[in-house]
């Protein structure tokens, strides 16, 4: 009770002095991925990208976040987060943020983007816009292309009220036909397999699209003969896709996540999106069908389904829009041998770090695995796998090669349930032993492990890695990873494996790594307070931690108190941080880093007293991650190896390109940056990691080379004044 009366009378409780909500935290990260696409210095199409991530990143928080957010309300269970946000109210707080945030994007697509591109000769028209002759044309690719592909969906007492699929364009049409002069209704899905951009053939310089849903509006007369057409226009709605399973047994589980992914179109509506303007008697009858209020209704002057502009990213053919290439770069070990086993042998321990470095490496160590006849087995755990994956492909090699092959695929991997399950079964079938998850929990550690015998010894190879064994996401997210011989290392891997695949127990200590949800909290909590106890004003602890999310109380609480107690603390945290910065905080930073590339390693340094320690982790600082899923922290022990990582860290501390500081106001800070500097990060990462490569390579011939270095210190360049950045936040908030 007192808590809500503070809160009535405008004062802070104290929780809300520490925290940030989760959801309106990720609604930031999120905005701040928007910055990008209205950011001059990135090239053209590369905004556009930015455009379609926040789209696809959007898409996603409706289907869980908001999901589980209307849940809660809906069942009552408005208890508060602690930041001291009810559901209902974050919910609220979500509307408005993101009806800022969707009137943004559609300027800057509407008002920025989409004329830079007809200036460089890139057009998007309406039909009506075209020549009658142009548009004729259009009309017979539309009769031969695309009308065979449609289906047109009636709506009365002898058709049903549709199940539409989640995330598709339908168009919404009302008409009369000729035989009744009652008003009738009627749905057709744009379908994804058709380009969605279709060019227009006419001999205009540059390339013209006409969107499909526009074409197909332009030619619904084809679809509904002997009607007057009424009213048409298309929409869009999200469903509910935050659903759990009950996972008691393995084949139970299987069976239960197949029936769940059915069930799944038929999961309520937590959107509608409609074209601003949308009035009258067809957006009325559609309102009442869906039973979404006001809340969940949103109205935007930009196309629907703006993720799909990828394809225009494509389709523009104009490489000199887009960011240069940066081709992956192959590590110095596995040019100088052969075999990925010889290279690992002879460094100890090897750092891969895609996408600056190949995936080439993963690929060949399982490949090699595969046909190698003294590898007597290959254990591995896969949470995510592209849609072709050659990774499975030398699985199923190497368990048709006879080798002990033992796979743990995490089913509940969400929106990756079908892939997975698909995988699990063709690997059974080449005779694969394939584990489902673990009860009760997600395996999201990423560990591969390969049993070799070498002169009459059995020898163990692993592979650690912040990523998926995802050969596509590689080329986009920036992961780090070690491939190792260390026996301590492998001991505990194989006996993690032996936890996940039979009824071991965890060994009550771990020679090297951590595991959740057994003691990577506990480790990662001691290593904070050690840095605590051992700080002093002349010596001060130290910590460096990047992730991609920080929203786990305890975690946070801890870190309060660490910064309170003089720790220096830099934290590098991608997406959500709920964290709140306090008035004298000064010796902690919290910063945010979005770029070409997805940043997604988990990178950990204390000080220790000097005993430097660094650590490499799967697992973000999340309540989930550290005790409800299978997660990994490993130490990185090599002396080059931890140089390197430290440099990579002071690139990002040092990017005023990239960089935004979280103020104590909850507001991000926004570089002002008419063209980029030699402070960006990723940049300067993988010149660094080329350059490194480059050297070890030429080491042998005694040919000297300078590889390019971070600053000592961060250089910070100044960012936008706080103040400013406050009254921008106030003006959108009223």
């Amino acid at each position: 009770m007192k808590k809500e009366k503070m809160k009535k009378n405008g004062e802070k409780t104290p929780d809300q002095e520490l925290f940030i909500s989760r959801e309106l935290s990720w609604i930031d990260f999120n905005s701040r991925v928007l910055d990008e696409a209205l950011t001059p210095a990135n090239p053209l199409l590369e905004r556009l990208k930015f455009i379609a991530i926040f789209s696809s990143n959007l898409d996603e928080f409706f289907m869980v976040r908001i999901a589980g957010l209307r849940q809660l309300v809906k069942m009552d269970q408005d208890r508060p987060d602690p930041a001291g946000n009810r559901p209902s109210e974050q919910l609220a707080a979500a509307r408005r943020k993101l009806e800022r945030l969707l009137k943004r994007q559609s300027r800057a697509l509407c008002n920025e983007i989409l004329p830079a591109l007809e200036s460089c000769g890139v057009r998007l028209r309406k039909p009506a816009e075209l020549s009658a002759t142009v548009r004729a044309e259009l009309a017979g690719y539309f009769r031969l292309q695309v009308l065979p592909v449609l289906t047109p969906l009636a709506v009365d007492q002898a058709h049903p009220f549709p199940i539409l699929n989640s995330g598709a364009i339908e168009i919404a049409v009302s008409m009369r036909p000729a035989d009744r002069g009652k008003l009738v209704y009627a749905f057709v899905e744009v379908p994804e397999g058709l380009p969605r951009f279709v060019e227009v053939p006419d001999n205009q310089p540059g390339r013209t699209f006409v969107l499909l849903e526009e074409l197909i509006m332009d030619n619904l007369g084809s679809l509904f003969t002997g009607c007057e057409l009424e009213e048409f226009f298309p929409f869009r709605i999200t469903r509910d896709m935050d659903f759990s399973v009950e996972d008691e047994g393995a084949e139970d589980l299987l069976q239960s996540i197949e029936k769940k992914l059915l069930q799944r179109r038929h999961r309520e509506p937590i959107r509608l999106e409609v074209p601003v303007n949308t009035r009258g008697a067809l957006a009325e009858w559609l309102a009442d069908q869906f039973r979404l209020d006001d809340q969940f209704r949103y109205a935007s002057r930009a196309p629907l389904h703006l993720k799909q502009f990828f394809e225009l990213v494509g389709r523009a053919r104009l490489p000199e829009l887009l960011e240069p290439a940066w081709p992956a770069i192959m590590p110095a070990p596995f040019v100088e041998h052969k075999s990925v086993f010889e290279a690992i042998s002879a460094r100890g321990t090897i750092l891969v770090a895609p996408p600056f470095h190949s995936f080439t490496p993963i690929l060949r160590l399982l490949q090699e695995a595969a046909d190698d006849p003294d590898v007597l087995a290959i254990k591995q755990t896969l949470y995510r796998v592209s849609g072709n994956s050659p990774v499975v492909r030398s699985l199923q090699r190497a368990a048709e090669n006879g080798k002990q092959v033992t796979v743990v695929v995490e089913l509940k991997a969400r929106f990756d349930e079908g892939n997975n399950i698909a995988w699990a079964r063709l690997l059974e079938e080449s005779g694969a032993h394939v584990v489902y998850g673990v009860a009760g929990l997600k395996v999201h550690s990423k560990a591969l492990l390969v049993v070799r015998r070498e002169e009459g010894a059995i020898r163990r190879y692993v592979h650690l890695s912040t990523g998926n064994y995802n050969d596509k996401t590689a080329a986009l997210y920036t992961d780090l990873g070690i491939m190792s011989s260390d026996p301590d290392l492998c001991f505990d891997v194989a006996n993690l494996f032996n936890v996940l695949t039979g009824y071991s127990s965890p060994p009550t200590e771990w020679r090297k790594i951590a595991a959740s949800p057994f003691d990577l909290r506990r480790r990662v909590m001691w290593m904070i307070e050690r840095e605590i106890s051992n700080s002093t004003p002349d010596r001060p602890g130290r910590i460096i931690a990047k992730m991609n999310s920080l929203s786990d109380e305890k975690m946070i609480r801890l870190l309060h108190k660490a910064a309170d107690a003089g720790v220096e603390i830099d934290l590098i945290v991608r997406g959500i941080c709920c964290y709140k910065p306090r008035p004298g905080q000064e010796n902690l930073r919290i910063i945010s880093i979005v770029d070409r590339y997805l940043e997604h390693s988990r990178l950990f340094y204390f000080f220790n007293n000097g005993d430097e320690e660094y650590y490499l982790s799967s697992a973000d600082w999340m309540f989930r991650n550290l005790d409800r899923r299978v997660e990994l922290l490993f130490p990185v022990e090599d002396e080059k190896i931890r140089a390197e990582l430290m440099t990579l860290l002071r690139f990002q501390l040092a990017d005023t390109d990239k960089q935004r500081r979280l103020l104590g106001s909850g507001i991000y800070t926004r570089p002002t940056v008419p063209a980029y500097t030699g402070a960006r990060s990723q940049a300067n990462s993988y010149r660094y990691i080329k350059e490194l490569a480059e050297r070890d390579r030429r080491s042998a011939t005694g040919e000297a080379l300078k590889v390019f270095t971070a600053p000592e210190q961060p250089q910070h360049r100044p960012f936008a004044d706080d103040r400013e950045e406050t009254r921008d936040a106030g003006e959108e908030e009223r």
